[in-house]
């Protein structure tokens, strides 16, 4: 595997720098200028970077899929396909989403799909990304006869619907035990999909 280049690393601290003023300021109120002085860097060498807001974001995009990427990995690569499945359903329906991106710098690039194409797409490609990640593990189960399931495309959409839906309806509740209780009758549902109770 080559060595990442500098402009890569540059890119990336950048990106991170954009992220961590979205999360204080939003994105609306982030500006070449707050990343710059975040970065304690020249406004200059940010636009060699990113010529426009619009490239930073859809960076950031990027690196919203690379760290959702740890809900899909197992802890250990012991184990069978079926208890792969069980982890990162349990990681789809906990709280682990937070400590990945913040709620508010998401549904802040997400807003942005209803005016920006690009990033429309952008985010579109980053639903069906980790869409096809759960269906192929639910049809390798279902290959190897661990769980019965017609259609691995329908079920891995369902579950995300019930994820996405969830998610948005439990951002707005601040008790733990309620939030945790949907939380785990949401969880149970998307079992019950593939045929399973909770695990």
């Amino acid at each position: 595997m080559g060595r990442r280049s500098l402009k890569e690393d540059q890119q990336k601290r950048i990106i991170e720098a954009f992220y961590e003023v979205a999360k204080r300021e939003g994105i609306e109120n982030t500006s070449f200028g707050k990343v710059a002085k975040e970065l304690n860097m020249r406004q200059s060498l940010i636009i060699h970077y990113f010529a426009t807001k619009e490239e930073m974001t859809l960076g950031l995009i990027d690196l919203i899929v690379m760290r959702y990427e740890n809900i899909y990995l197992s802890e250990s690569e012991e184990g069978n396909a079926l208890e792969k499945l069980v982890t990162v359903m349990h990681n789809i329906f906990s709280r682990k989403w937070d400590s990945y991106i913040d709620d508010s710098v998401f549904y802040n690039c997400f807003a942005l799909i209803f005016r920006n194409e690009v990033i429309k797409h952008r985010f579109r490609e980053l639903h069906l990304l980790l869409r096809g990640w759960l269906q192929n593990l639910i049809q390798v189960c279902n290959d190897q006869g661990l769980i019965k399931c017609e259609d691995a495309s329908r079920v891995s959409d369902l579950i995300f619907v019930i994820s996405d839906g969830a998610y948005y309806y439990l951002s707005m509740i601040q008790d733990k035990k309620e939030y945790d209780k949907h939380l785990e009758r949401y969880r149970k549902e998307a079992f019950k999909l593939l045929g399973l109770e909770s695990q």
